[in-house]
């Protein structure tokens, strides 16, 4: 099959090609769990660009020598081309999206449906993933796709609509009428935050972003008030809620300044949900102490979730902006998304 290969890091992201298409052996059916996916669409991720940068070594690579060459690809839909010989339920050609985290299913994460946080291997990370035109997954990763969704439409929900849709369910838990809650960036993830956050709560929605085509995109979703990120976001977030800030705010971004400003914007006893990353938070522990605002991280989302995602997709109450390139053009889309020429999410289509 051809592929997109990683060989080598590039931690100024400075090169002109990151990946080469290669031939490469199929994946094979090892386990008779295991299913492989024909790859309709794999959504390119800025996780992707932090890999190419190095930012993962440490966690996936430490030697240096164990997990490069690379398929990358974690936002991967497509067709069930193969299953193993114990798979129930699915068969040859059904439409499908994969959850991003393969894990083995009997550890207490897993068994309390926390599945990203369980032993196992995230294609596309720490094995190969769907930059390619065939993906090994198992059975315990499918989701059945709506005969109203194609899987190049929906790919990065794998992940990115994951993510965005378990930080905004985390938000609508105690969202109410009349509360607001703070999006900053509405890029690829957070247009797809918005939605779900009017899909299921009665909050009003700031979007903060420095991008003038971001934020009619958030108008797009939904968002009732917008501000640009000029430097002078805070005030205008704290001048919208009478001085007090957000009861949540969730920061798609994680960086360049983003984390103090999106605790500034959050008010005393409200919660701040970090999604995007690239920076530290850093917040003396006295302020912690008297406002008692929370931290909370967000870490893809589990495959209840996706399920769930993909209910609101079928009735049309979140809609993803994509826009798509052939697989053979997978260093144009990478570049197009570093260089922030990407409104949405790209997914590559073999």
């Amino acid at each position: 099959m051809k592929a997109q290969v990683l060989k080598t890091y590039d931690e100024t992201l400075t090169g002109e090609r990151w990946v080469a298409e290669e031939t490469v052996p199929d994946p094979r059916i090892a386990r008779s769990t295991d299913v492989i996916v024909r790859i309709g669409g794999a959504g390119v991720c800025r996780t992707d660009l932090h890999i190419i940068e190095g930012v993962w070594k440490p966690h996936m690579d430490p030697t240096g020598d164990r997990l490069l060459p690379l398929i990358m690809g974690h936002e991967n839909a497509g067709w069930v081309e193969e299953v193993g010989k114990e798979v129930e339920g699915i068969r040859k050609g059904d439409p499908v999206i994969v959850h991003p985290k393969i894990t083995g299913g009997t550890c207490l994460a897993c068994r309390r449906g926390f599945d990203m946080h369980g032993p196992g291997k995230f294609p596309g990370l720490d094995c190969n993933g769907g930059y390619a035109e065939f993906l090994c997954t198992s059975e315990r990763n499918i989701v059945a796709l709506p005969r109203s969704l194609q899987p190049k439409e929906v790919a990065p929900y794998a992940d990115a609509g994951l993510t965005a849709y378990r930080a905004a369910k985390k938000a609508t838990r105690h969202l109410l009428p009349g509360e607001t809650c703070v999006v900053i960036g509405a890029g690829g993830l957070g247009h797809i935050g918005i939605q779900c956050l009017k899909a299921m709560c009665a909050a009003d929605v700031i979007v903060v972003d420095r991008s003038d085509g971001s934020l009619a995109l958030a108008k797009k979703s939904g968002a009732d008030h917008l501000v640009k990120a000029d430097g002078n976001e805070v005030e205008a977030v704290l001048a919208l809620t009478a001085g007090a800030g957000a009861e949540a705010v969730i920061d798609f971004v994680g960086e360049k300044g983003t984390t103090a400003k999106g605790l500034a914007m959050t008010r005393p006893m409200g919660s701040y949900y970090i999604v995007g990353y690239g920076e530290d938070v850093r917040v003396p522990t006295v302020d912690m102490v008297i406002t008692e605002k929370n931290i909370i991280g967000n870490l893809v989302g589990t495959w209840a979730e996706l399920t769930e995602l993909m209910a609101l997709a079928d009735r049309g109450l979140v809609e993803l902006a994509t826009v798509e390139y052939p697989l053979s053009d997978a260093n144009r889309a990478l570049h197009d998304l570093n260089a922030g020429l990407v409104h949405g999410r790209a997914v590559l289509v073999p």
